[in-house]
Formats: C-alpha cells, structure tokens, sequence
C-alpha cells in the first residue's frame, strides 16, 4: 500500500493518494480542481487513478472528483447518505456509484469501509483503510471534516452560510453522535484530516498533517465534552465567521463543476480594458504586494496581495460571482497559477487580465499611517478607527471606541461609514487593513488610510479595550 498526502496551503485543504503496488490502482481522496499534482504522483509511482471520492459535499473548495474522473476514466463514489437537499444533482452519471453507511469497495488489496459521520453536514461519509495484503484491521481514517488534529468540523455552516436556517444545532447534535462512534474505535488507528490550520471549517484546528485516534480522544476537546449539551455550547462558540463565497461552493459542487477544458482562456487586455471595465462598474482586483499598491494604482481596483497564503479566501469573500472577474497580476507573468487560484473557489468567469504596465499613467496613492503617527494625530483631530478583523479578535482586544466591521462584510456595510470623516483600517498585521482600505476608496471614500503595523504595534501605542466580561473576585 502506497499512501501520498497533498496539501494546498492556500485552501488549508488535505487531500490523499492510496494506492495498491500489486496491481497499480489507486484511489484518490478529497481531490482538489487542478488534478495535476495527482497525476504527476501516480505516474512517478506507476500507478493508475481507478477510483476517486469524496468525503462531503464541500464548502470552501471547488470539487476535483469529476475533473479527475473525465481525465483519468476513474469511477466516482459519492455519498448518497443525507435528505433530498445534499443529494449531488449529477449522482446518475454513468461513472458515478452512491455509497452509504458500512458498504465497502476494494482498490487492488485495500479495503475501503463506509461510515456515515454526519455533523458537519448530513451527507458527511468517513472512509475507513485496511491493507488486506498484510493485515486484517483498518490502518486509519479519512475523516474529511468530521475530525481534525485537535478539532472537529463546524455545524453552522449550512445556517450561516448556506441559509439553511435551524440547521446548526441539529447539525451539532449529530456531530456529538459522530465522536460518541469514534470513541468505540481502536486507538491506534491514524486519522486522515481534510483540513489543517487557517482552514475555517472549524475553530481551532491543528497544524500538523495527521494524528491517531487514541492522542485526538485525549486532546482534543471534542472527546472531553462529558454531555451532549455541554458538547453543543462548547462546538457553537466561538466559530469564525462563515466565509460568504462558502454558499457558492455548496452550490457548485453539488450541481457538479464545470470541466476547466471547458472554460474559455482568459485575455491579457491593455490599460484601456481596463479603464472601460471599471467605467462600467466592473470589479477588478490587484494581486501586487501592499507596498506597491499603496505607492500605485488603478483608481477603482481593490487590493488583496497575491503574497500571502490566504490570499484566495479574501478574494472569495469580496468577489461577486454574478458578474465577471477582472485581475492585475502581481507580475509580467504567473497568469497560469493565479488562474488555478482563482478557480479553486469557483471563479470562473475571468474574461482577462492585466499586467503590471498598465500602471504607466493615471495612477492614485493608498496612504497608510503607523501606529505611532496614528496615536499622535488622534490627539489634534477627529479619526474614526476601523477594526476589520474577526469577531473573535475584536473581543479578545482591541483599539479603544473602534468601530468593528469584518473585512467580509464591510463591502456590504460600507454605506454605516461617514463619507467626511478619515478612516483608518487596521487588523492584526496590517494585510487586512489593506484590502479594507483600498476597498473603501474604490467604493468612493476619499479620506481613507491603512494602519500598516500589527498588533505588538497598535496595542503598544494606543489605548486598548476588550469585549469580554471583567471576572469579579470571589
């Protein structure tokens, strides 16, 4: 048994190769849009993809399954576990076989057994390994987004991001039953996670690539909540906000994604494009690093720097999938790799792009401000701060009298904002601050400026505050 691990730093996303030596099949696991990497695996390993699944029907992540099944000819086995409302719409084509709750498949000598672990959504299936060339017990788990290294996948995305309201606490409930079968299971298994750290599928999951179940069922908090109710409050407090580009993923991947094949080639437009597509309201967004957008750019585009990992988790928070999608890259070239970015959360519609020199005439400054400046100006005139982090930051610390918008939202709460007054974006880094500020100016904000220092910065230099409860001595 051959098993390779793919990691997509930018999703957060796990994915996983298994493959049988004795007859060179494999089976691909959670697979990701851009399905080269595993191809490029199993040629080096000369192997075949024979089979490919899925643990769930995913929110945060365009669906590889039915890329790598046209491209391979591997057969797809889907979850067919949940109501009518988590049923995959092309579960009928001819190389599609549903699978639910303790059926089994073999790829090669390896053993592929079913469980249905429902809570971070109703269709959600576990895939249990055993190597039967060598063994009679299972090796590990798949576990998707049911079990992480010290976390188990939310329940209120359905609700928060999906619509589907009333969802969460049964969702909750479900999950609490899910870990109540694990806990039956052999120790020593190893668990195959789907996620890792900065993924928002939970709230605090590890970093490392996998576990056992016997270290997550002393460890992780999941398996210490001794109720049911009690493991309810503990798995709905505290979750991250729910990225909105999330329903558009539900959307997509159960209605089953486009073939890329199938999507047209986008064009590399010149400087006056670009100036029609925003004459016309169009939204274009600029990958460059902050330090060159905030010295220039396109009046009208919106910076999220290609530079940091979490880059596409920005842009599918801001991006609005109805209309198309405009870049300026952050060099002459890399079209082909921002582009796999972009549509592993679905943006497909790119008409084009620009390079770089297009910034050759009319071009605006972003001006950003440090903390200490700040800290001075804020004594000789009237500054509104805004803080464009997530709630859980806010509460744990922040700038005194802020006001508090997540950078999600603040496209959709800008007009909360005075039109006169100087606002200042911050956030913990001085990444986020950025994208918020640039988004405000392109909506129209002329007196806007971005805090370019993080919080060992702010919180030395202005006075702090914290939304929680001060403890009262016994």
């Amino acid at each position: 048994m051959l098993l390779r691990y793919f990691y997509d730093d930018k999703l957060a996303q796990a994915s996983y190769m298994v493959g049988c030596a004795a007859t060179g099949e494999a089976l691909v696991v959670d697979p990701a849009r851009n399905v080269t990497p595993y191809l490029r695996a199993a040629e080096k390993e000369g192997l075949r993809i024979t089979h490919v699944t899925e643990t769930h029907i995913h929110a945060d992540f365009v669906s590889g399954s039915r890329e790598l099944a046209a491209t391979t000819g591997a057969t797809i086995y889907l979850s067919d576990e949940g109501d009518a409302d988590w049923k995959y719409a092309y579960a009928g084509d001819s190389n599609v076989i549903l699978v639910r709750d303790g059926d089994s498949w073999s790829v090669g000598n390896i053993k592929v057994d079913v469980l249905h672990t429902p809570g971070h959504t109703p269709e959600h299936i576990s895939f249990m390994i055993t190597d039967t060339a060598g063994a009679n017990k299972p090796m590990g788990v798949f576990t998707g987004d049911f079990l992480f290294v010290g976390d188990v996948g939310r329940p209120d995305l359905l609700e928060e991001a999906a619509g589907f309201v009333g969802t969460k606490e049964i969702g909750a409930r479900q999950q609490f039953e899910s870990v109540n079968r694990f806990r039956g299971l052999p120790d020593y298994l190893q668990i195959w996670p789907g996620h890792g750290a900065g993924s928002a599928c939970g709230k605090a999951l590890g970093s490392i690539p996998s576990t056992t179940l016997g270290y997550e069922k002393l460890f992780n908090p999941a398996f210490q909540q001794e109720s049911e109710d009690d493991f309810v409050a503990w798995l709905l407090d505290g979750q991250p906000e729910a990225p909105t580009y999330f329903a558009q993923m539900k959307k997509v991947n159960k209605e089953g994604p486009a073939l890329t094949s199938a999507l047209p080639t986008p064009v590399n437009f010149d400087r006056a494009a670009l100036d029609a597509v925003i004459e016309d309201g169009g939204q274009v967004f600029d990958l460059r690093n902050r330090g060159q957008f905030s010295a220039t750019h396109v009046p009208g585009t919106i910076n999220v720097p290609a530079d940091s990992d979490g880059y596409v988790g920005y842009l599918g928070w801001l991006v609005d999938y109805d209309r198309p999608v405009y870049v300026l890259l952050p060099g002459i070239d890399g079209e082909r790799e921002i582009l796999r970015d972009l549509r592993s959360i679905g943006i497909d519609n790119v008409p084009g792009y620009f390079s770089p020199d297009v910034l050759s005439r009319r071009t605006r400054a972003l001006p950003v401000i440090t903390a200490e400046d700040l800290a001075r100006r804020m004594d000789a005139e009237e500054i509104l701060i805004l803080d464009v982090r997530g709630k859980s930051e806010y509460d744990e610390k922040h700038i005194a009298d802020s006001r508090h918008i997540p950078l999600g939202y603040l496209a959709q709460r800008a007009d909360e904002l005075p039109q006169d007054a100087l606002i200042v974006t911050h956030c913990a880094t001085g990444y986020r601050s950025q994208i918020g500020a640039s988004l405000l100016q392109a909506a129209g904000f002329n007196r806007v400026m971005a805090l370019n220092e993080g919080e060992d910065c702010w919180s030395r230099y202005l006075p702090t505050a914290s939304g929680k409860p001060e403890l009262t001595p016994a």
